[in-house]
């Protein structure tokens, strides 16, 4: 702080001396842009990879096919709509993923599908997946 005393009629006047406080303030600001980006330490990141296109298919997955004329199949094994429930349940009996899929041919209504489905709950079956024939095409 700076005080002048006398003077051309002006008595006492004081004001404060602002460049010291500027001065620290810089050596402050060039401190903290030097040292903090090098102590800085970010989030480790996996980042996803590519999907290896030669992957191999799963052989335990279920796939009841509900075909145009009204049959059904099993993995490529003809079933009775009758005993659907009880292949089922013999084919899931020891199986800790209750997980099927359901495939519908083309002009097979939805309420014969839906009957499949709710057979396959029946059976034990937590989670039953729709495939249809537009889906295999884009494969």
């Amino acid at each position: 702080m700076a005080i002048s005393i006398g003077g051309q009629k002006r008595g006492a006047v004081s004001e404060i001396n602002v460049v010291p406080l500027i001065d620290i303030l810089l050596v402050l600001l060039i401190i903290f842009m030097v040292i903090t980006p090098h102590t800085q330490t970010g989030l480790d990141a996996t980042l996803p990879q590519r999907a290896d296109e030669t992957l191999p298919q799963r052989t335990d997955v279920v796939v009841v096919q509900v075909q145009a004329d009204g049959t059904l199949r099993i993995n490529r094994d003809a079933v009775k709509p009758e005993d659907l429930q009880t292949r089922l349940e013999e084919i899931f009996g020891k199986r800790a993923d209750r997980t099927a899929f359901i495939r519908g041919d083309s002009p097979v209504e939805f309420s014969v599908v839906a009957s499949v489905i709710d057979r396959m709950r029946s059976a034990g079956i937590v989670s039953v997946g729709l495939m249809t024939p537009e889906l295999d095409k884009g494969r």
